[in-house]
């Protein structure tokens, strides 16, 4: 666990944008890898068994507080604008208020994505995995990966020219 966390975690964060929830289904993701555990055989990487126990977790998250919202809070977006991004931190050890702005806008406008497109956007671009991977990891085929990824991309394009 403690070997895989950051990753897990950077992984859940990137689908969810929330720190708390990140690290409350964390907990969980670890806990089915603990009963899950017998099942791997060991055949390839831990990280690609992981993947989809961690995405998985994520996306049910996700539908589970969009139901929440939709029966208790109609009036809610969903997207949850009350948390907050630090300052970047630059090589001089100063902070950079242009790059920490352009990652307020970037933070804001991924949280717009909806939740599949956000999901393989950040599997893709963040997490640095292949399309056959974000596939087995959410899935879904290939091909749909490839739509998603490309309306994902033009949304948030669309998204940070509209508020510059």
């Amino acid at each position: 666990m403690t070997a895989h966390y950051s990753y897990v975690y950077r992984l859940v964060y990137g689908i969810v944008r929330h720190e708390h929830d990140a690290r409350d289904i964390c907990q969980e993701v670890w806990l089915t890898v603990w009963r899950k555990l017998p099942d791997y055989q060991g055949v390839g990487k831990f990280t690609t068994w992981l993947h989809p126990v961690a995405t998985r977790r994520a996306l049910d998250h996700l539908r589970k507080r969009r139901r929440w919202y939709d029966r208790f809070l109609p009036f809610a977006s969903g997207s949850d604008a009350n948390h907050t991004i630090d300052a970047t931190v630059g090589e001089d050890g100063h902070n950079d208020n242009d790059r920490a702005d352009l990652r307020d806008r970037l933070d804001q406008a991924l949280a717009t994505l909806p939740p599949m497109q956000r999901t393989v956007l950040t599997l893709r671009e963040v997490q640095g995995l292949s399309y056959e991977e974000i596939a087995k990891a959410a899935g879904i085929p290939a091909g749909t990966v490839m739509s998603r990824l490309y309306h994902a991309r033009r949304l948030l394009a669309k998204k940070l020219k509209e508020n510059p």
